[in-house]
């Protein structure tokens, strides 16, 4: 009974807000939009019966001066809802406290647009970004609309700026695509797009040469009012949308009859989307453009913005993490831990991590989800690294690589290349770049009849008789032994240093066994580099002991063998170098704190390409890493290398991953959906 009254208690308000005779009140943000907010309420009392009880009968349109005086109207209870662009979205839910309920879907994803002269709404402490702008000013404030976000500055919107650029006024504008497709022939011979990469395009190559997709517009209200602007917005639809009953009477996604362009929605709008109560503003505008804005100090700025939140994925990455932060004499740097690089890629990409460490697989999901590289591990002395030289990869001809081996007892004369199947395998983990990516072109994706298993996620499943892939399920989880102090289910086969035969030492450990003999592998796939050095640690750490390099042998690709030092000649393929990633717009904040962090670890008992103290191996960097490389404008697929590039396309078109899932699900996807 108490809940009944709660809901009451809430509900009441709302409907009494109409039910008394008070009208749903539109903002609108010229005189044009006003006369479309006019003919859409006397449409409204037309179409619906005159014994109708339907509150939406009486409409009334608030003219306000500009956005922001629309986002204020609304919270000061002076109008109920407006729909509008991104960025103010993003202001009236965080700085405004309103609520998103709605919006608008278009057949193309949209662009934000911005102008390098006149920015609308950029107000007047920035005078040259509104020197160009042509709205009347006025001393008289609700007479001024010079560089203001409203239809009384010709430069307002899209269309603005690219009227502004038609007028001769300006070298470049920065439209959506809807004004482009809107183009005439003469202006499509007369202009042309500018691309990311430095060359041109014609207008109509706007799908291939754009600065992005952009999450569009939506309807914002407050918090009290969702229930009745969305059903509202459900009636205009059903009555004037693309399909309404009532369309002849009314085109809710029309302006020409109006003469004007984009008036209380785009023109371009399909439908209206109605979203639930508890939509995260990241759901409706992306959490790239919600970063983004984020990034740029939308919110103001604050602490956040100068430290430096670097993910770790193991007790034994934040103990080394916060060492790092007490020896780093640079911006601020805190720890922020997860439970896999997979889970790092999520935080960075939600703004709650900024920079990871990532394997060159990882690092391809990275820029699946839209991350930007920062720097490359080097693995040899002559690559270290100046701040003045970002495009050093240049120089040396590309970062040497590491090897992905296959190493065997001495001892079990039993496997070679040939003879993998149904033996119990070690990985360092799932989607490891050389003992799982690579591999597959020796094993599932190289089958005796020829065929080519293209899900590798269940190919070695049925390859393998069992074995440890850290980060697997089913029979590769069957030899990993977890950790000793932590709950079995939760440390067994994880993707990280929780699990002790993770990694290339964990795999090395995985090979010889549990330190009782136990649960062990016939073969490890892993990298070559510290191999030596980590089969000395084994012995020093009370792992194992009596074993030396002489106690291994590689597999070779042609079904012999090799001593463990002839991994140059016997390998499976060569290992792109591990990648540091971070927000395109943390790019520059990262890579300084880097150089200066490698700079003052020259003089500092701290090293941080070191890890075997700290009671295991390539924590947060690998241990082999000399310096790190500044990639500059390099994108991924240039510093992984075409080849391991078109290697990981081609398993992922039919290998699911549910981290290239969680990236593709942006509103720029959704709002393409009719």
């Amino acid at each position: 009974m108490k809940s009944f009254l709660v809901a009451v208690l809430l509900v009441v308000p709302v409907v009494a807000h109409l039910a008394s005779g008070k009208k749903l009140r539109w903002c609108t943000l010229s005189p044009l939009e006003q006369k479309k907010c006019s003919e859409l309420s006397k449409a409204l009392l037309s179409a619906l019966s005159p014994v109708s009880s339907s509150p939406f009968k009486r409409v009334s349109c608030i003219l306000a001066h500009n956005t922001y005086d629309c986002i204020n109207k609304i919270r000061e209870n002076k109008a109920d809802a407006v729909s509008l662009d991104a960025g103010d979205v993003y202001s009236a839910v965080k700085l405004y406290g309103l609520t998103v309920v709605g919006k608008e879907i278009y057949l193309g994803a949209i662009s934000g647009y911005f102008n390098a002269s006149c920015i609308p709404g950029i107000g007047a402490t920035y005078p040259k970004l509104c020197a160009l702008c042509q709205g009347p000013k006025s001393y008289i404030w609700d007479k001024n609309h010079f560089c203001e976000a409203s239809h009384r500055e010709p430069f307002y919107g899209s269309e603005g700026a690219f009227r502004c650029l038609k007028l001769g006024l300006a070298e470049v504008a920065f439209v959506d695509h809807l004004t482009v497709m809107s183009a005439t022939d003469l202006e499509q011979e007369e202009y042309e797009l500018l691309c990311p990469d430095g060359s041109t395009a014609p207008l109509m190559a706007y799908s291939t040469c754009n600065l992005g997709n952009g999450p569009g517009r939506a309807i914002v209200t407050r918090h009290n009012l969702q229930k009745i602007v969305k059903k509202f917005l459900q009636v205009i639809q059903h009555l004037f949308g693309i399909r309404g009953k009532e369309k002849a009477r009314f085109e809710l996604f029309a302006s020409a009859p109006f003469r004007g362009r984009d008036l209380l929605f785009l023109d371009a709008t399909q439908h209206l989307q109605l979203l639930g109560e508890e939509t995260k503003i990241s759901q409706v505008l992306g959490l790239d453009y919600v970063t983004l804005l984020q990034g740029l100090g939308h919110e103001g700025s604050s602490l956040s913005n100068s430290l430096v939140r670097w993910c770790c994925i193991s007790d034994l990455e934040l103990r080394k993490c916060e060492e790092w932060a007490l020896n780093v004499r640079t911006d601020p740097l805190v720890c922020v831990q997860a439970d896999s690089m997979i889970s790092c890629i999520e935080l960075i990409k939600k703004n709650e991590a900024d920079a990871v460490t990532l394997d060159a697989t990882h690092a391809y999901f990275a820029e699946t989800c839209a991350l930007a590289p920062v720097a490359a591990e080097c693995y040899r002395e002559e690559c270290a690294p100046t701040r003045e030289e970002p495009d050093l990869l240049t120089h040396v001809g590309g970062l040497p690589p590491l090897y992905s081996v296959a190493l065997v007892r001495k001892a079990n004369q039993q496997v070679n290349r040939y003879a993998l199947r149904r033996k119990r395998s070690c990985h360092s983990h799932v989607y490891s770049p050389g003992g799982w990516l690579l591999l597959s072109q020796y094993t599932v994706g190289a089958l005796e009849n020829g065929s080519s298993a293209c899900n590798l996620t269940s190919a070695y499943q049925n390859f393998f008789w069992k074995g440890c892939m850290p980060g697997a399920s089913g029979n590769l989880c069957k030899v990993c032994i977890g950790q000793e102090g932590r709950v079995k289910g939760s440390s067994k086969c994880a993707a990280n240093h929780h699990e002790r035969y993770y990694g290339n030492l964990g795999a090395l450990r995985c090979l010889l066994g549990d330190p009782t003999g136990r649960s062990f592998g016939d073969v490890a796939l892993l990298e070559h580099h510290n191999l030596l050095q980590n089969i000395e640690f084994l012995t020093s750490s009370g792992w194992a002991t009596g074993y030396s390099p002489g106690d291994f042998e590689l597999l070779c690709p042609d079904g012999s063998r090799a001593a463990i030092t002839a991994w140059r000649t016997c390998n499976l393929g060569c290992v792109p170098p591990s990648v540091v990633v971070t927000r395109p717009v943390t790019v520059t904040k990262v890579q300084d704190f880097l150089a200066k962090a490698q700079e003052s670890s020259k003089n500092s008992r701290f090293q941080v390409f070191e890890s075997l103290r700290y009671g295991g191996s390539d924590l947060l960097f690998k241990d082999a890493t000399q310096g790190l490389i500044f990639t500059g404008q390099l994108d991924f697929k240039s510093i992984l290398g075409q080849s391991f590039f078109q290697l990981a396309q081609s398993v992922f078109s039919c290998t699911s991953a549910g981290i290239l899932d969680f990236c593709e699900l942006d509103t720029c996807t959704s709002s393409t959906q009719p």
